[in-house]
């Protein structure tokens, strides 16, 4: 009997060790390929802002460029 108990004990403590190693892998693993695929593919870049200032029929100066810039990268 307490072999039996010992053997279940057993096998849900690797499955569970089996989640949790699986479960910090992951994380780590996603997060390397997101910041990879942020450092191919930038969100929003100054010639994006300088587009978009023309399109609403303004004409951008190079401070309020870097101001929407500053703005941006702080709100992260």
């Amino acid at each position: 009997m307490f072999l039996v108990d010992m053997a279940v004990g057993g096998i849900i403590g690797i499955g569970v060790g089996a989640l949790l190693v699986g479960l910090v892998a992951g994380f780590f693993g996603a997060r390397y390929f997101f910041k990879k695929q942020l450092e191919k593919n930038p969100p929003i870049t100054e010639k994006m802002v300088r587009v978009m200032l023309t399109q609403m029929g303004r004409k951008p100066s190079e401070k309020q460029v870097r101001e929407i810039m500053r703005q941006m990268n702080s709100a992260r």
